[in-house]
């Protein structure tokens, strides 16, 4: 009887062990490399800029209109449903 428990022991300390060392596989699995060089985005750069000299006089373009925002489109045809339905309940 004590020979037969300690071999389950061992035999559910074993599996226990097994699952330990795959999880532990799992958690060591190797990264891939780096695919392509990655842009570093908001990096301030630090000390003054040398204001650059313009080379000659440039042609000015013409102005610019403003565009005129054109309204909130309204929505047709909701309204006329929900009165439909009222009605054929009636």
């Amino acid at each position: 009887m004590k020979k037969e428990e300690e071999g389950e022991e061992e035999g559910r300390r074993k599996k226990r062990e097994e699952e330990e060392r795959r999880r532990r596989k799992r958690r060591r699995k190797k990264k891939k490399g780096k695919k392509g060089k990655k842009r570093k985005k908001g990096k301030r750069k630090k000390g003054k800029k040398r204001k650059k000299r313009k080379k000659g006089k440039k042609r000015k373009k013409g102005k610019k209109r403003k565009k005129r925002k054109k309204g909130k489109k309204r929505k047709k045809g909701k309204k006329r449903k929900k009165g439909r339905r009222e009605e054929e309940e009636v």
